[in-house]
């Protein structure tokens, strides 16, 4: 991972907003309106947010079909473990150094 790749991972989830997507996500898929309902916000503010999310690799949706047709977006979390130490910043900072050298 290079520093640009470590700092938008870090930027994907430095929002108390997309914290709790993800902890809502935790454990079971859901739809983008239940989603909204839980979050009390806009589909529109959450979609900007979950596609954030999902281009770090945090979350990942797909589309499911109702009953009666209608096309239905979901989200789910996708595990992860995301450690930050100072060897963690070196190495991406050396990593983006090396691609850039």
């Amino acid at each position: 991972m290079n520093a640009e790749e470590l700092s938008g991972q870090l930027a994907a989830i430095a929002s108390t907003q997309r914290l709790g997507i993800i902890a809502h996500l935790v454990g079971e898929p859901l739809h983008v309106s239940e989603l909204a309902r839980r979050m009390e916000m806009s589909r529109a503010l959450l979609y900007m947010h979950l596609a954030k999310l999902e281009a770090a690799g945090f979350v990942t949706g797909h589309l499911e079909l109702s009953d009666d047709g209608k096309a239905l977006k979901f989200f789910q979390a996708v595990p992860f473990e995301l450690s930050i130490t100072p060897a963690v910043i070196a190495a991406a900072v050396n990593n983006e150094e090396g691609t850039n050298g």
